[in-house]
């Protein structure tokens, strides 16, 4: 998943660290006057000893980890801060008329300090977390939530964008740049401009408060990941699970202070993955009821998080014209509204439910069989699943990932895969600071020896991380600002014990290359503008690159490069992969089904408009899944609302859809390059040209159609799933 860093304060206005270009409207010299004043600021002692007050002299501005400290970060931010917004007032008030360049490319080369310190800041709050990190966080969210409001609510600046927007067509802008006016006009007046002074004050407040509680819910969930952790006594309660296994649970027990017994850590989503191997049933409820009831009592209880955050969304969409928080969040979409959305998912129930309830039936087969006696609970579905899977394709998930080693599928799975694709090659690059031991650095080059980018791996689990996966910039792509990116993927793989391999589950492989899909979309930018480049398209549209490069994992060419045993260094067998392969779509009615009602559940917590009363969480979410005929008790969603993240949390609120939205373009486009020969140059320029390189300068489905030549449909998808539409 893509984690977007500037939400909270500086989208439209994109920064920069370099003055103007020589053309630009003369009036933006303004701008640099109160550059200067602010540079008188950076001149004491205190200020010279901060890093961050300045560009990084690492390549490409990557951040010099070294040198920057927890008590920077308040400082630079109040700089940033207070440094943007002279900037902005000076654009605001300037007494010229109105120009493309002394307004709109002056907004977009503000604020460098403030995007350099936030980039920073928020990836480090994400994949390196401490209590001070997370202090400062919960302190900066309202200020930085007034500090968007404060630009975007500009009655002068917002005056100087829609002069500009009404008169759009006689100014005949290059095409990028009309899309960057337009996009930037539509920011205003969703983030209120139109409104009047009393409006904009409500607004304000519900900004702040909003910003305030979803800080807090994400770090309650932080919190919740050490609190919740499963704490076994005896080693013959693990029996199922292999030996580095629990060698892995001591060594974290005795991290965590537990000496002499055994921890199951609890990851991000409803499922977990030791629920495969664990033979003890009631270890496997203690587990299945640690991930599923989490932030639903105590100090650490998200129940009135979620409702609140809910109905401040509703009604900031009603005070913006919206019936609610799903309208007013789609109208930038591909799905463009909520009606769209719910017809996709619902449309596909059938399907999905009868699989699910087939596959049902097999693992209650095999409960009967093994002489249980009892239905299959969702913390039976994987154990019992596995070994239906075992029975039919004769496949050990074990056995698997011994072919399957990390740095083995790293190099000659993902970076071989982009260079036959793309012609670009990762060389490591110890001379760069990182901020963690076990992040890998590397630099990018194109075929013809051009560096492209800096990018960061950090994959392995531990604490002070977030759960999940995500793709996220320490710098982002722009001609503009004389600017190539430093990119980073974020994953949780639990590391092998000390001195030992890791090796990874062919979930884990996929979504390494789901998440460097998200990475090349960024470090193959090619767009002029800051607030168009890279991965800043719309939600439904962002997560098109990702689950492309999936596919990839399991072409037989590509395993073959990377599936070799970590021990013997055979490849893999033709025997076992033929059976990996034909077990890929195995308990996808499951997977599906799963993710359908965390999306639908998503779209109802969103749909609710202003007047609505706060909802009884566990009730709402019974009648949600009822509603859609998604209930199946043995399979819930993969996120209830305490810890839904990506819904709650804000980032993907009314857009958790857009995974299976951009399914239906990533299926569609490797089945079109599966016919045009596949693993090619050809194929991948092709892509690269129209998909990865042009950001959101022009409109996604508009790149779509240049790449394949016409709208997908959702064939190669239910293919793709080996789902049988018939079934419905």
């Amino acid at each position: 998943m893509r984690k977007s860093l500037l939400a909270v304060a500086i989208v439209a206005v994109a920064a920069c660290s370099e003055a103007p270009k020589p053309d630009a409207n003369k009036s933006v010299q303004s701008a640099e006057v109160e550059k200067s004043q602010v540079a008188g600021d950076l001149a004491t002692p205190a200020a010279q000893k901060n890093p961050l007050l300045s560009p990084s002299s690492l390549q490409y501005q990557a951040p010099d980890f070294s040198q920057i400290e927890d008590t920077h970060f308040e400082p630079a931010f109040e700089q940033g801060m207070k440094e943007h917004l002279q900037e902005i007032q000076a654009i605001a008030n300037n007494p010229e008329p109105a120009s493309f360049n002394n307004t709109i490319v002056a907004m977009e080369q503000s604020g460098s300090l403030l995007t350099r310190v936030s980039r920073i800041f928020f990836n480090l709050v994400g994949s390196d977390s401490n209590e001070a990190r997370r202090a400062l966080q919960s302190k900066l969210a309202p200020k930085l939530a007034a500090h968007s409001d404060s630009i975007y609510l500009d009655a002068n600046l917002f005056a100087r964008v829609e002069a500009l927007y009404n008169q759009r067509v006689e100014k005949e802008l290059d095409a990028e740049s009309a899309r960057l006016l337009e996009n930037t006009y539509e920011k205003f007046v969703k983030a209120g401009a139109k409104l009047s002074e009393e409006q904009k004050v409500t607004l304000r407040a519900l900004n702040e408060e909003h910003s305030t509680l979803t800080t807090k819910f994400s770090q309650n969930l932080l919190k919740l990941s050490k609190e919740i952790a499963v704490v076994v006594d005896e080693k013959s309660e693990l029996d199922g699970l292999s030996d580095s296994q629990v060698k892995a649970a001591a060594e974290a027990a005795a991290a965590a202070g537990h000496e002499g017994k055994y921890l199951i850590s609890i990851t991000n989503t409803t499922r977990q993955p030791v629920l495969t191997s664990l033979k003890n049933r009631e270890l496997r409820q203690r587990v299945w009821e640690a991930s599923a009831h989490r932030g639903t009592s105590g100090e650490l209880d998200n129940r009135p998080l979620v409702k609140r955050l809910v109905q401040i969304r509703a009604q900031k969409a009603d005070l913006l014209g919206y019936g609610n928080w799903a309208e007013y969040q789609l109208t930038s979409t591909m799905a463009e509204k909520p009606e769209n959305v719910f017809s996709m998912l619902n449309s596909m129930v059938p399907a999905v439910v009868n699989n699910t309830k087939a596959e049902q039936a097999d693992i209650q087969a095999m409960i009967e069989a093994e002489g249980g006696n009892f239905e299959v609970q969702p913390w039976d579905w994987a154990y019992y699943a596995e070994k239906v899977r075992q029975a039919k394709y004769e496949l050990d998930e074990s056995q698997v990932r011994e072919y399957f080693e990390f740095n083995r599928v790293l190099k000659d799975g993902l970076f071989y895969t982009m260079n036959r694709l793309y012609g670009i090659t990762f060389k490591p690059r110890q001379d760069l600071p990182v901020y963690h031991p076990d992040v890998q650095a590397f630099e990018l080059f194109d075929h013809d020896g051009e560096s492209l980018a800096i990018f960061y791996a950090d994959y392995f689990a531990r604490e002070g991380k977030r759960g999940g996966a995500w793709m996220s910039s320490f710098v982002g792509q722009s001609e503009l600002l004389e600017q190539k990116p430093v990119v980073v993927n974020v994953m949780n793989i639990p590391k092998g014990p000390e001195g030992e391999a890791t090796l990874v589950s062919f979930d884990h492989v996929t979504t390494m290359f789901h998440e460097l899909g998200h990475g090349l979309h960024g470090m193959l930018s090619s767009v002029h503008y800051p607030s168009l480049a890279g991965t800043a398209v719309s939600r439904d549209f962002v997560e098109f690159p990702s689950t492309f490069e999936e596919d990839w994992a399991s072409h037989p060419e590509v395993l073959a490069n990377y599936a070799y045993h970590y021990k013997t260094g055979e490849a893999i067998p033709e025997e076992l992969l033929a059976k990996v392969l034909k077990a890929k779509n195995f308990n996808m009615g499951f997977d599906t089904l799963e993710y359908m009602s965390a999306a639908l559940l998503d779209m109802e917590w969103h749909s609710l408009p202003a007047n609505a009363d706060q909802q009884d969480v566990e009730k709402f979410e019974a009648q949600a899944l009822a509603k859609h005929g998604v209930d199946l008790a043995a399979v819930p969603p993969r996120y209830k609302s305490t810890y839904f993240a990506h819904s709650i949390g804000g980032g993907y609120s009314a857009g958790y859809y857009a995974y299976m939205w951009s399914e239906i373009l990533a299926a569609d486009a490797f089945a079109y390059l599966r016919e045009r020969g596949g693993l090619t140059r050809k194929n991948g320029d092709l892509y690269r040209k129209n998909i990865l390189e042009v950001g959101n300068s022009r409109a996604p489905m508009e790149s779509y159609v240049k790449f394949r030549g016409k709208e997908p449909t959702t064939d190669a998808l239910l293919i793709r799933r080996g789902l049988n539409p018939e079934k419905g």
